[in-house]
């Protein structure tokens, strides 16, 4: 159980599949980083938090083991790798987009992928 749990947590970072909305593009580093730094990246199905910090690294928790990583910005993307408890999320760049003030959505493969949103606390 506890196995199937940690795959399907694994495959939801790696981004699913969302409806479209009115969420608009994030082009700048500086314009990302004003959205989430201090503010907690959540989505409470899977009890998962992320803080994405200025220097380029990514702590959280989810199913209650943690979360490491680490990020950067290039070509307008966030580019990403992480590790949650052992296992690895590999490298990806991913378009972000916002919605209000309080909703983020990633997009893998540079937009071109599946999605995941998190609520911004």
């Amino acid at each position: 159980m506890l196995r199937i749990s940690a795959l399907s947590l694994v495959a939801m970072l790696a981004a699913f599949p969302v409806a479209a909305n009115d969420f608009a593009p994030v082009r700048e580093k500086t314009e990302f980083l004003s959205l989430v730094e201090g503010r907690d990246l959540r989505i409470g199905l899977y009890n998962l938090t992320l803080n994405v910090l200025p220097d380029g690294q990514i702590k959280g928790r989810a199913l209650g083991w943690d979360i490491t990583g680490s990020w950067s910005w290039k070509d307008g993307y966030f580019c990403r790798e992480m590790d949650w408890s052992g296992m690895e999320i590999g490298y990806d760049c991913q378009l972000v987009e916002v919605e209000g003030a309080d909703k983020v959505r990633f997009t893998v493969d540079r937009g071109n992928g599946d999605s995941a949103s998190f609520k911004l606390r």
